[in-house]
């Protein structure tokens, strides 16, 4: 992974979250490049920005171009391991979002659509029930 802006405490906390240290109280979290690339770049511009090597290959299959066959790798003008390097490595987790298609553009950085679900028993309670010590409201 090589970072090639300049902003230092958003490149620490990346860093270190990419590491898999840090501040996440989830267990086994990993940083999913794959699924971040389509969130946030599903086109694909910012990487051929930064990337022109791979400016031949077209939309969201710039995130992933070790998984396009021969004849795309070869439209495009990309030869792994040549003008493009072969992946150090493959996360098993990122095979589900491999030709996978950036949802519709949405105004939301992440393309939910709405507020996340709020569990009915919990609707009425309000902020002052989530950070008291008496949960039996």
């Amino acid at each position: 992974l090589l970072k090639v802006d300049y902003d230092v405490c958003s490149n620490y906390g990346n860093w270190l979250y990419s590491a898999g240290i840090g501040n996440d109280p989830r267990d086994n979290r990993k940083f999913n490049m794959i699924k971040q690339g389509l969130d946030y770049d599903g086109n694909g511009d910012y990487v051929r920005l930064w990337l022109p090597e791979l400016q031949g290959i077209k939309g969201a299959d710039i995130h992933t171009p070790w998984a396009l066959n021969g004849a795309a790798l070869s439209q495009a003008g990309v030869t792994l391991g040549e003008t493009y390097p072969q992946p150090v490595v493959t996360a098993p987790e990122w095979s589900r979002h491999i030709n996978q298609r950036p949802q519709g553009q949405s105004p939301h950085p992440r393309g939910r659509r709405g507020p996340a679900h709020t569990p009915t028993q919990h609707k009425d309670r309000g902020i002052d029930f989530y950070f008291s010590h008496k949960k039996d409201v």
